[in-house]
């Protein structure tokens, strides 16, 4: 299967585009007079519209695992999406939640730790932990028996996960929690930088490869930073000013202030809750603009309401409506990209690209492809049989 992403052999013009934002102070700086985000996406190597696998292919496999990478890889996805956060022992690994109850048996193996952060577990102690049954008994259509005895994985892993196959999408990364692992934006940079993903080597043609003219570098948007949290966006920027950030949008205390609304009811779901809440003001929206443009965001990423959103699984994903027609304008306007999350469903895909969403986190990339003309060449399932899930 070719790969569909820009991040992989570029031409001489997005070379010399990639040569001129690194050498600006911020790539924010650099694509403030773009005059479309189709513009501004190209400059940076990012695909219009971008398939940003989250926690890879969530809704086939356990969320986070190797064969929820390997499918969103060979898939076609664009982008691995995952959760950063650090073990006691210094090591980086991809997790959704603080704590490990949810998708893994601490409470079997550690039980007098059950309710521990990642950060006080070593990584060997989380490599003992069971991270796919969970899965199988939430979602038993979907079962697996491979899915059993899954691992939690690293972000080495999931980088060499990346670089392999015939499609090699980018990684998408979150510091989650960041103000539990202080200075854990650092220690991203340094192994961005020391396996190539970032720097003046980043992606370069070993000697004797060649496409014919030169050896051609990966574009700026083979990884995407992405935080909920402002200390840690300045702390992204101060460290990486020349890779793409994405400030990620949430409505509620300590985000974007909402207007007051009747509390959640005893048999309302958290989906319709999150449905009914409405943003306080346009002013209140455009200021995380501002704050997302002025300390180096290339663009912002709100939360979307599933229009089904019943389902089990689908009701997790729901959230309040931060990409309304204007609030999307707004960001455009602010010469900001919209990558919005989480939107699974083909009808809600059409409908948030028409009004202009540039980039879309899906736990169901190939409902994204196939609704955006790009078709997974393979099934999941004849992938997963060939990784023996």
């Amino acid at each position: 299967m070719p790969s569909r992403h820009p991040i992989a052999r570029t031409s001489l013009l997005a070379m010399a585009i990639t040569a001129a934002l690194s050498a600006t102070p911020t790539l924010a700086d650099e694509t403030r007079d773009a005059s479309s985000s189709a513009q501004t996406s190209a400059a940076l190597g990012i695909p219009d519209p971008a398939v940003i696998a989250h926690r890879g292919d969530s809704f086939n496999a356990p969320e986070s695992t190797r064969p929820a990478y390997l499918l969103a890889r060979d898939l076609g996805a664009d982008y691995l999406e995952l959760d950063l956060q650090r073990t006691r022992d210094g090591h980086l690994v991809a997790l959704h939640d603080n704590t490990l109850q949810r998708t893994t048996n601490v409470a079997e193996v550690f039980p007098a730790r059950a309710d521990a952060p990642v950060s006080q577990f070593t990584l060997a102690e989380l490599k003992q932990l069971d991270a796919g049954s969970w899965f199988n008994t939430a979602y038993p259509d979907r079962a697996r028996p491979g899915f059993k005895g899954l691992k939690i994985m690293t972000l080495d892993e999931i980088r060499d996960i990346a670089e392999g196959g015939s499609n090699h999408p980018g990684l998408y990364i979150e510091t989650k929690v960041p103000t539990l692992f202080p200075g854990i934006e650092k220690d991203l940079k340094q192994y961005l930088q020391a396996h190539d993903w970032i720097g003046p080597q980043a992606g370069t043609q070993p000697a004797g490869e060649s496409n014919g003219a030169v050896n051609v570098a990966y574009t700026p948007g083979r990884v995407i930073l992405q935080t909920f949290e402002k200390p840690s966006l300045e702390a992204l920027q101060q460290q990486m000013p020349n890779v793409p950030k994405i400030l990620l949008l949430w409505g509620g205390e300590g985000s974007i202030p909402l207007e007051q609304s009747a509390p959640q009811g005893a048999d309302e779901t958290d989906a319709d809750y999150y449905a009914r809440q409405k943003v306080a003001s346009k002013a209140d929206y455009g200021e995380w603009l501002s704050y997302a443009k002025d300390h180096g965001a290339i663009g912002v990423g709100p939360s979307t309401i599933q229009s089904e959103h019943d389902g089990d699984f689908s009701r997790q994903f729901s959230y309040s409506e931060l990409a309304a027609p204007w609030m999307i304008d707004m960001a455009h306007e602010h010469h900001l990209l919209v990558h919005a999350y989480t939107v699974d469903q083909p009808a809600d895909l059409e409908t948030y690209r028409q009004r202009g969403v540039d980039g879309f986190f899906t736990n169901r990339p190939t409902v994204a492809l196939k609704t955006f003309d790009r078709a997974p060449d393979q099934s999941v399932n004849d992938i997963l049989t060939a990784y023996d899930y």
